[in-house]
């Protein structure tokens, strides 16, 4: 795969390493990244040869938000556009391009593959929403976050206000990002919830997050994709729900031949046995 704004490569074995490409441009979310992001993910998500999936940015920052210069030359934004259209005409075309963007991003919680976001320098706006997405976030100290939507006149439509409250769990401390679009530190992140982790150098980072992936996809396939299913049907439904789901996904997944592997492995404390692919 060829990708203008994405760079891809796999540093380890069942690893691949997405990074976020227009450094000049501190990785702003134009049309073309808004459409590759989600090429790359939904390739990944199916590609035998990738278990676990690194999303970090090249250059001085992650992701510095929309591109409103390349937003500004769409044509369902634009001014210009045909003023003699109907009002609801041209809200339904508005209603097309939101969704495009929310299933751009949402082929990362979609994806069966835990998504670990390296996250350093600026997190802004369409950044936030990018990394609401992803199943890890650490970060760079400093690092600095923003829900920037508001001072540019928008209400975050992407994913920052649908799952920010069922990350960090604190309604109040969201709101007030939401509300006052003020900028707030890796370390304000990390005490909420937003981050798991934090360290002292972007390098240290992308390192981290990295060696994280490469011990992950040492372990099953099954179990691993398994886990993250499982978890995002708990996030989405009722404690009833979620255990009927995990019975019925399980009364069929604990057949795999992974879990006596892994039982000898560990009884006997070898080396993990090498899993087939998926």
């Amino acid at each position: 795969m060829h990708f203008q704004t994405i760079a891809l490569s796999h540093p380890d074995p069942f690893v691949a390493h997405v990074q976020l490409n227009r450094p000049k441009m501190r990785n702003a979310l134009n049309h073309q990244m808004w459409t590759e992001l989600p090429m790359a993910i939904n390739a990944l998500a199916v590609d035998p040869e990738t278990r676990v999936i690194v999303i970090s940015g090249s250059g001085k920052s992650f992701c510095s938000g929309i591109d409103l210069q390349d937003m500004q030359h769409q044509e369902i934004f634009s001014q210009e556009q045909d003023r003699e259209m109907d009002v609801a005409r041209r809200a339904r075309k508005m209603g097309v391009t939101i969704r495009q963007y929310q299933k751009s991003l949402s082929s990362i919680d979609e994806c069966p593959k835990p998504v670990i976001a390296a996250i350093h320098g600026h997190c802004l706006g369409g950044g936030i929403d990018l990394i609401a997405a992803c199943d890890i976030r650490w970060a760079s100290e400093e690092t600095i976050f923003s829900i920037k939507e508001v001072d540019i006149g928008l209400c975050a439509d992407v994913g920052t206000l649908n799952r920010l409250p069922k990350i960090c769990g604190n309604n109040s401390w969201v709101r007030e990002l939401a509300y006052t679009a003020r900028n707030f530190g890796a370390q304000e992140a990390l005490q909420n919830g937003l981050l798991s982790k934090m360290f002292a150098s972007p390098e240290k980072c992308i390192d981290a997050a990295l060696k994280l992936a490469s011990n992950l996809a040492k372990k099953s396939p099954i179990a691993m994709q398994g886990t993250k299913i499982n978890l995002n049907y708990s996030r989405d439904h009722s404690v009833k729900e979620s255990l009927e789901y995990t019975a019925l996904w399980n009364q069929s997944q604990l057949l795999t031949e992974d879990i006596p592997k892994s039982v000898v492995a560990a009884m006997t404390k070898s080396e993990p046995p090498i899993f087939a692919k998926l």
